[in-house]
């Protein structure tokens, strides 16, 4: 474990969180360079490395204090019996651990599975699953190449990471049920070092700044001002909204904050009010 107040961040090298975990690094400030099979860089304007490791690898990483913070998908936690601080869901790398079979059998719920092999690389939280619902199922691990095990009869069904479904149709597979949702999440190895810990509060306020602002959009609009009222009932923003006085007296602008799964809904609403002029604009960053 370091002594000095440097912290270390583990982030996927390679897979679906590589990415979006790069992303959110730079969206925070962080300015770095990567490299074709780099394993470890570091920030050029803060006290901050950065590890390029397997997925799995991160959260025993984390508990052991060899990185002070890391990024990994939620399903990797559930399988893994680690002492790690989950700080932020960051709201990418969504997927589900489903429990699949082919798409001619027969199978219409998960009890049917009692007596079968499911093959998986997640046993701890099928095993789990199934002593939950009374299924005595054998469990066949494998480490990679899970879908195909039904096809080579290894495997009557699989347990397994469902993103878009693709790969599942590509085998004929369908899902029968889903265990859990997950997606990626920012955790901390427990009591960090103080001075450690103010540069971990420091990026998790802007991390929380940046996962605000996919939840939101910024919109501005003309609106008759005897509507105002209904107007703050649509869109009020963090406290209010801002009101500004246009040139024609009887109209105001309105700008404000909203949802993004309500965005249609406000502005068909904004339209029966008299809204006009409607501009809509991503959000960078959202602070509360």
């Amino acid at each position: 474990m370091q002594s000095n107040g440097t912290i270390r961040i583990a982030v996927q090298r390679s897979g679906r969180l590589s990415e979006g975990s790069l992303s959110l690094l730079k969206s925070v400030g962080l300015q770095f360079e990567t490299y074709h099979n780099s394993l470890f860089t570091s920030c050029r304007n803060m006290p901050i490395d950065i590890l390029f490791l397997r997925d799995d690898d991160i959260p025993e990483y984390v508990q052991d204090g060899v990185a002070d913070l890391g990024i990994v998908g939620s399903n990797l936690l559930n399988e893994n019996d680690v002492r790690v601080e989950s700080l932020l869901p960051l709201d990418f790398g969504y997927c589900s651990l489903a429990i699949a079979v082919p798409e001619q059998s027969t199978y219409k719920n998960i009890a049917e599975l009692s007596g079968k092999k499911i093959a998986t690389s997640y046993p701890k939280t099928l095993e789990r699953y199934l002593a939950a619902n009374s299924i005595d199922a054998e469990i066949i691990i494998l480490k990679g190449c899970v879908e195909i095990a039904p096809a080579l009869q290894v495997a009557d069904a699989i347990c397994d990471l469902v993103s878009t479904g693709s790969t599942l149709r590509t085998n004929r597979l369908r899902t029968l049920e889903t265990i859990s949702k997950n997606q990626a999440i920012l955790i901390s190895t427990p009591n960090p070092m103080p001075k450690k810990q103010e540069l971990i509060e420091k990026l998790l306020l802007r991390a929380t700044g940046v996962r605000e602002a996919r939840a939101f959009k910024y919109i501005m609009f003309n609106l008759p001002e005897k509507r105002l009222e209904d107007a703050k009932a649509l869109v009020p923003g963090c406290k209010s909204p801002t009101v500004m006085r246009l040139a024609d007296p009887e109209m105001i602008a309105v700008h404000s904050v909203v949802e993004e799964e309500r965005f249609w809904e406000v502005v068909e609403k904004i339209k029966e009010c008299g809204g006009s002029g409607i501009l809509v604009s991503p959000i960078e960053k959202f602070i509360r």
